[in-house]
């Protein structure tokens, strides 16, 4: 199986990062990170996303299970950004975990 190009995860990262910086009232993004619920609107999403991936799962549905699980890293990349957590960070805790894996 090849490699997915997960550099994808950096751009839309990149432009989550720019949005929550220079505010477009079209941007959706923009729209998630200054709604009057604040975090709390954030946090719905995510849930929403986990229930509908959750679901897709259960169904069986490998095109639901992708679709849903782009919704759910999408709003989780949000999530991190509305939150000073960086991509590099998550990358050096998964790879501390990966190196504790291979050890034990």
């Amino acid at each position: 199986m090849p490699e997915a190009d997960l550099s994808i995860l950096n751009r839309v990262y990149d432009i989550i990062l720019d949005r929550k910086e220079n505010y477009d009232e079209n941007s959706y993004v923009c729209k998630l990170l200054n709604h009057r619920k604040g975090m709390n609107k954030i946090l719905e999403k995510v849930g929403e996303e986990s229930i509908e991936t959750i679901l897709a799962v259960r169904n069986e549905d490998h095109k639901e299970i992708v679709s849903e699980s782009s919704d759910l890293i999408f709003h989780l990349l949000v999530l991190l950004a509305a939150n000073n957590v960086t991509l590099d960070e998550i990358a050096g805790e998964l790879s501390a975990r990966h190196e504790k894996m291979k050890r034990d």
